[in-house]
């Protein structure tokens, strides 16, 4: 039984060369041409989709806007509501939620989204990151957005903490300045 795992270790060095020698290789694929906002027509009141996450969300590999997961979507929203869908796909190719979290989210227009998808972890567990960082960076993304479609402030990573988002007094003073409050 050890002699099989002292084999992949011993091969360990020529797995990274190939490794590197694959990722050298691969050619890095573009998001989609087109609108990354859009609307469908339909009934009052509209409905607000925010696509939030990494290549998934940000079309990459395909070639129109219209094909990617935010615009299909909002077309089946649309065909089972009978209602107008705003919809909006953000993200970037081999994001983090981290990354999501810190350079995309304050970059969003402050616009009350009725539906929210993150599609995050890939990337995350692609590049080994721990269970507890994934769920910091994840819980981030999830409360930066408020459940009544309203977007939150925040202050940065400490206040991902057990103690909190609302008992921290630095979102609390920010949030005052750039979120509608109930």
């Amino acid at each position: 039984m050890r002699f099989p795992a002292l084999l992949t270790w011993l091969a360990y060095p020529a797995y990274v060369w190939q490794g590197l020698g694959v990722r050298r290789r691969t050619t890095r694929m573009l998001p989609a041409q087109g609108p990354v906002m859009h609307e469908i027509s339909g009934e009052a009141p509209a409905i607000s989709l925010l696509v939030l996450g990494d290549s998934s969300a940000a079309s990459v590999g395909i070639g129109n806007s219209e094909d990617g997961l935010a615009a299909q979507l909002a077309v089946l929203i649309s065909q089972r509501t009978g209602r107008t869908v705003r919809w909006r796909a953000a993200g970037f190719n081999s994001a983090t939620s981290g990354q999501i979290r810190d350079l995309v989210l304050p970059n969003l227009s402050a616009d009350p989204w009725t539906h929210i998808v993150l599609a995050i972890g890939t990337n995350d567990t692609k590049n080994f990151h721990s269970v507890p960082r994934f769920k910091r960076s994840s819980a981030g993304c999830s409360t930066a957005c408020a459940p009544n479609g309203r977007r939150r402030a925040w202050c940065g990573r400490r206040c991902w903490s057990s103690r909190g988002h609302r008992r921290c007094r630095r979102c609390l003073a920010k949030s005052w300045k750039s979120a509608p409050r109930r």
